[in-house]
């Protein structure tokens, strides 16, 4: 009864975790206003994008990645040989055990009429199995723990799915040894199933059980007679020989049941079989319901994510079902660090102490984002500068072995920030380059914003006004010292005033009346660093709206580097420019979740 009981309690723990982990596919987003779309919107547009998939042609794709990419994971084998075999072990092994083992009553049975766990093919498969996921848990132990493959991050989730799926076979193994020795079991089995009460016959059945099945009994010891040994070999072809084969056959539980037979009836007397069935049971039936909250859920999604990126052509998709298969994906990630072993950025998490750079370890942090949580500001730095560092150079994406797009993934959480209003540290990154190039994705109002951010936080340390007066005779000139340290910045001195880099500035043509607009024009400004006026330098518009095509450098006749020097003056001006922190933002909340700080 209680382990009925417990069955289908876990049973419908497990199936209420997946559901409510799959409406999280639907519910969690990184967006807000007008581009929000209801769950309910959500899943009409994934569901009628399943129905359309599975009634075209792309139900081959489908059928080609479920066997290549899901069943016999190409991708992890193209990447890393070590870690496909361990997968393979892991993941074919614990699919046979779940469904023909812990699942036997209700899956195998039907498969197999007669169907007992005790006899043969299912006593050898159900070891063998055991041992090709101890044996790949081995491995992965020793890939996490010893190994310690570079940016490769172990956390708590990792060492639970070692741990309990570790128990979980250890303790099966044991279960199974101390069974096959205990005295205890054997008079139960013989009391519900025996069809003789002759105690002669029972002494003879119990003599063979200890001689040939590893039996240990205080009641008799070998040597036995072969009169009696021939009885009970009678009398358990009459009775067991129909549901019980060779424990033999149970290799791994019968090498436990050699190694701990000296200690047997110690073992029995102590009811250590009992103990190590409730050990057994409780795990398998705790990972079982815990599988949707914990790590090994990705062994549903991560198929899901394959198959769905097979078939998806985010250019023609709509933005509810990108949004949707994001989610999905971040349930998928396996935390394997594949990512992180080959992203060009990865070096810099050491030198800033930042985890979040790693794309594995910021995929966790997002997953908190997308679920809701509320940002701290040292949240939302980590995040962001692990985010705008990354270089989009896709190798993440090309390496996933399940198939996330992380480089798409990474632009909708910057834009996320970006909408949400949080400040920019970085403005200048690779991403700046990458979100130009994506600009057809993003809507004028949203573009411009943080350039805007960047233009008022500096504007309001550095300001032109008209009506000031500026004393030439001076100048600072800690500001020119600092601007002449290097052969290329200190080329300002060189400049005449010809305009010619104004006359051939692309941004200049771009207006009627330049000067009103961009406050200086490019050979005033180095004018201005020439005469150390720092206001003036660091306040003109024309630096953050230079495309830097290095026209104006080109074309000096007096070989200024003017384009360079306009990078080191917006570098000076981001540097000693305060950041604005989340505090000064008006309070927001991550998808209008109600939860708190994490």
């Amino acid at each position: 009864m209680f382990f009925e009981i417990s069955l289908y309690l876990s049973l419908v723990i497990f199936a209420s975790g997946v559901v409510y982990k799959a409406s999280g596919w639907f519910r969690h987003d990184f967006v807000d206003g007008a581009h929000h779309a209801s769950p309910g919107f959500r899943f009409n547009k994934a569901l009628r994008g399943i129905v359309g998939s599975v009634c075209s042609l792309k139900l081959f794709i489908l059928l080609k990645v479920l066997l290549l990419e899901v069943l016999f994971q190409t991708r992890t084998m193209k990447e890393d040989r070590f870690r496909w075999v361990m997968h393979l072990l892991i993941s074919g092994g614990f699919t046979v055990l779940l469904l023909m083992h812990a699942l036997g009553n209700i899956v195998t049975i039907h498969l197999f009429s007669e169907y007992y766990s005790s006899i043969n093919p299912f006593l050898c498969i159900r070891d063998l199995m055991g041992i090709l996921v101890l044996l790949g848990l081995i491995m992965a132990a020793y890939r996490r723990i010893i190994l310690k493959k570079r940016y490769v991050k172990t956390r708590a989730v990792d060492y639970y799915a070692l741990g309990i799926l570790g128990l979980i076979l250890i303790s099966g193994f044991f279960l199974e040894g101390t069974k096959i020795t205990s005295r205890t079991a054997y008079v139960q089995m013989i009391e519900d199933y025996a069809s003789t009460d002759d105690e002669q016959e029972l002494t003879a059945l119990e003599s063979f059980w200890v001689e040939d099945y590893g039996l240990v009994s205080p009641e008799v010891s070998p040597p036995f007679q072969k009169e009696i040994l021939t009885l009970g070999k009678e009398v358990h072809e009459d009775n067991c020989a129909g549901c019980h084969s060779s424990p033999q056959w149970a290799f791994a539980g019968y090498t436990v049941a050699k190694l701990t037979g000296p200690f047997a009836i110690s073992l029995d007397r102590f009811k250590v079989t009992t103990a190590l069935w409730y050990i057994h049971i409780l795990a398998s039936f705790f990972a079982l319901a815990y599988l949707p909250f914990s790590k090994m859920f990705h062994i549903i999604a991560s198929p899901l994510s394959l198959l769905t990126n097979a078939v998806m052509v985010p250019e023609r998709s709509h933005p509810a079902s990108i949004l949707t298969r994001q989610i999905l994906e971040m349930d998928a990630c396996t935390h394997c660090g594949t990512c992180s072993f080959h992203c060009s950025t990865a070096i810099a998490s050491k030198t800033l102490g930042n985890v979040n750079i790693l794309p594995s370890e910021r995929m966790i942090a997002i997953k908190g984002l997308a679920a809701g949580n509320q940002l701290t500001e040292i949240d939302v730095r980590a995040i962001q500068e692990g985010i705008y560092l990354c270089t989009n150079c896709d190798r993440c994406t090309v390496v996933c072995p399940v198939g996330i797009n992380l480089r798409e993934l990474w632009f909708n959480v910057r834009e996320f920030f970006i909408q949400k209003g949080y400040p920019e540290p970085l403005a200048l990154s690779p991403y700046s380059f990458y979100r130009g190039l994506n600009r057809n994705k993003i809507s004028s109002e949203d573009y411009s914003k943080p350039l805007e951010s960047a233009r008022a936080a500096i504007s309001g340390k550095y300001e032109i006004r008209k009506d000031k007066v500026f004393d030439l005779t001076d100048g600072n000139a800690e500001y020119r010292e600092a601007l002449s340290r290097s052969s290329t910045e200190k080329s300002f001195s060189y400049c005449f005033a010809c305009e010619n880099c104004t006359t051939v500035c692309p941004v200049v043509g771009n207006y009627e009346n330049p000067q009103e607009i961009l406050g200086l024009l490019p050979h005033q400004i180095m004018r201005s660093v020439g005469l150390g006026i720092k206001d003036l330098t660091l306040g003109s518009r024309m630096l953050w709206d230079c495309v830097t095509c290095y026209q104006c450098q080109e074309h000096c006749p007096q070989g200024v580097h003017v384009t360079d020097i306009l990078y080191e003056l917006k570098n000076q001006a981001v540097k000693n420019t305060p950041v604005p922190t989340t505090s000064s933002i008006p309070a927001t909340r991550v998808a209008g979740s109600t939860k708190g700080a994490s």
